[in-house]
């Protein structure tokens, strides 16, 4: 039985990842730099509390588990977030990875690691995109995961570690977060549904349009990836579907009965705005054989009858 080594496992991603994993028969080690969540107590051998930016305590960390595989989800991973706290995004984000590259080359250990890209990575266009389209972040968010893949190359190479790399595309589902777009449109429906009252719900822009999966969805490619035999380094991970941010609102609207009118919050519109951001995973589909098995709506459904008490 592997033993998997999951940083930022307190988060979004890293409870269904550890089930993913859990169920599919792995040793999980969870870490986070909070106090373990009671949700991940089922699907994990041993969560320990480390900050990813104490180098010591990584290195310390991962000679303990010596892990067959690590996967990094620890991030901060909003855009919005992302332009608030740069300093802090790059610290997380970057030297985090660092530590964890560094402890693994000290220690000389031989697991396979997979970091989590973002989409955030590249050129604005209103195509979809591959792995081979152009490298252009415009917010730290997506700059942070560009050099953390330059950095994955160069250990690569003058180390030889077994690095992946995703570019993770838009996900949603129920625990995340409502710094994100879709979790916060459901929670505001939902608490106005809950209330018998007609109400208002503030949003950002809407004229955005994104390639939205559902998280299970991710959680499975990337337990897929660090299965694979694939000689392949960098993947797409994304449904290949597009959604304008208007009609998932307005999908979201018509689960509730009550009247809902829709104002725009300027605190919640961001200094860039990539118009498209849409992925081509035909890559992925050839080489690891992964196809979603849910959409969007799926995540959504979920979301609203849990808030509701559906």
């Amino acid at each position: 039985m592997n033993n998997v080594l999951i940083f930022g496992c307190n988060g979004f991603v890293g409870k269904y990842l550890a089930s993913e994993f859990g169920h599919s028969g792995y040793r999980v080690f969870a870490s986070g730099r909070l106090e373990c969540d009671e949700s991940l107590n089922r699907c994990v051998k041993s969560y320990i509390t480390a900050d990813l930016t104490d180098f010591e305590k990584v290195c310390d960390l991962i000679a303990d588990v010596k892990p067959d595989m690590i996967i990094n989800l620890a991030a901060v991973s909003s855009v919005a977030e992302s332009w608030s706290m740069p300093q802090r995004t790059v610290e997380i984000n970057l030297v985090g990875t660092l530590n964890i590259l560094e402890a693994v080359r000290k220690l000389r250990l031989d697991p396979k690691i997979l970091l989590v890209g973002s989409s955030e990575e590249y050129a604005i266009s209103n195509n979809k995109m591959n792995e081979k389209f152009p490298i252009a972040a415009n917010n730290p968010y997506g700059l942070s995961k560009v050099a953390q893949e330059h950095f994955a190359e160069l250990y690569r190479k003058e180390y030889g570690l077994r690095i992946i790399c995703t570019r993770t595309f838009n996900h949603t589902g129920y625990g995340q977060s409502e710094a994100f777009a879709i979790p916060s449109f459901v929670k505001q429906v939902a608490r106005i549904h809950n209330s018998g009252k007609p109400g208002t719900i503030k949003v950002g822009n809407l004229d955005v349009r994104r390639d939205w999966g559902d998280v299970r969805d991710m959680a499975k490619a990337y337990r897929m990836i660090l299965e694979s035999e694939s000689k392949e380094m960098i993947f797409n991970v994304g449904s290949g579907y597009i959604y304008r941010l208007s009609d998932i609102l307005n999908y979201i609207i018509s689960l509730s009965n009550q009247t809902i009118n829709v104002e725009i919050d300027p605190t919640k519109l961001r200094p860039i705005d990539n118009p498209v951001i849409w992925c081509d995973n035909s890559k992925i589909r050839k080489e690891i054989g992964w196809e979603p098995q849910y959409t969007v709506y799926d995540a959504i459904n979920e979301m609203f009858n849990k808030m509701t008490g559906n």
